[in-house]
């Protein structure tokens, strides 16, 4: 009878197989590296580019910061380009001191075309020929300034239930809107040549909420030759404009010190309030929220500052010789600005 054994027989195993069995394996996904998040104070006069919608330009800044906390101030949509000041730490008790500021704008329009949706990337629906002359654009120009009343495009960043209206009318949706009262403070010509009547690029200078691309339809529909909004930047936004902007991919070039040094100031949003300086008493009960008299006119909006002159304390409002807080940093902030 033979006997079992105890030593253990070997397969030989094909070459090929093993080949297959390793490919079919499932890949193990790397680990996510999470980004640390510093604190960030400061605003940031970003240039934004054209395709790219506000939130988009936001997450990426903020990421490139590594910044805690980061918000944007008036939103751009993706056919306009120019001035997005983005708000860090702070700066963002701020944010709706530009959301509510005016705005400037440069705009082209391409006369004697209209379009659907009023810009470059609707489809045609007229062309007509542009017979008119300075004189006639000017008079178009000067009936839309002043208050006027208007519909939101679809083809806008409004939002409606949580999303924007141009979402909806990509999907060939349109959404019921009211017509809001504006204010055209100034529409000035920039461009415009009688041997290129087609071309028109103005100035405007407008309450928050204008619609530059229906604008530019009704000056269209004003000469009689109809019009689109063939490009758009924003130029202005409260007391800042373009100057000492920075542009995404030039944020992207550099080491972080670099980004750090595009940074403004918190109060640059608030430039156009007038100031008061309080005592190093006075500033530590207002911080605390009391109200303190002071030698002042009455005003609606006025920034506060330290004994320094320099250590931004909050907004507030002047009322019968009283300084009552509107929006106050919190003595953390205040020290880190000092630091600054």
């Amino acid at each position: 009878m033979p006997t079992m054994s105890s030593e253990t027989t070997l397969i030989p195993v094909a070459p090929e197989a093993v080949a297959v069995d390793a490919v079919a394996a499932p890949a193990v996904p790397a680990p996510k590296v999470r980004v640390p998040r510093r604190p960030v104070h400061g605003v940031l006069l970003l240039d934004k580019p054209l395709g790219l919608s506000s939130n988009d330009a936001l997450q990426k800044v903020k990421r490139l910061f590594r910044a805690e906390k980061a918000g944007h101030t008036g939103t751009l949509d993706p056919l306009a380009t120019g001035l997005l000041p983005i708000c860090f730490g702070a700066a963002t008790k701020f944010s709706q001191v530009s959301l509510e500021a005016d705005k400037g704008y440069r705009a082209t329009l391409q006369l004697g075309q209209t379009r659907v949706g009023g810009d470059r990337e609707g489809e045609i629906t007229s062309e007509r020929p542009v017979a008119c002359d300075r004189a006639a654009i000017e008079a178009a120009c000067a009936r839309f300034t002043g208050l006027i009343s208007q519909l939101p495009p679809m083809q806008s960043a409004l939002k409606h239930n949580g999303r924007a209206l141009y979402e909806y009318a990509r999907a060939g949706v349109t959404v019921e809107r009211q017509p809001r009262q504006v204010t055209i403070h100034r529409i000035d010509i920039i461009e415009w040549q009688a041997d290129r009547p087609d071309l028109l690029v103005v100035d405007v200078l407008c309450t928050k909420g204008t619609y530059i691309r229906t604008l530019a339809e009704d000056i269209g529909e004003a000469l009689g030759c109809g019009a689109h909004l063939a490009g758009l930047r924003r130029i202005v936004s409260g007391p800042v404009d373009l100057r000492g902007s920075v542009t995404l991919a030039a944020l992207e070039a550099m080491d972080e010190p670099a980004r750090d040094a595009c940074l403004r100031p918190v109060d640059v949003l608030l430039a156009d309030w007038p100031a008061v300086q309080l005592g190093e008493a006075d500033a530590a009960r207002f911080l605390s929220g009391m109200r303190r008299r002071v030698v002042h006119a009455d005003a609606e909006h006025v920034r506060v500052y330290g004994p320094d002159g320099r250590s931004l304390l909050g907004g507030a409002h002047v009322k019968a010789g009283e300084l009552i807080a509107d929006r106050l940093l919190s003595p953390p902030e205040v020290r880190a600005l000092r630091r600054d």
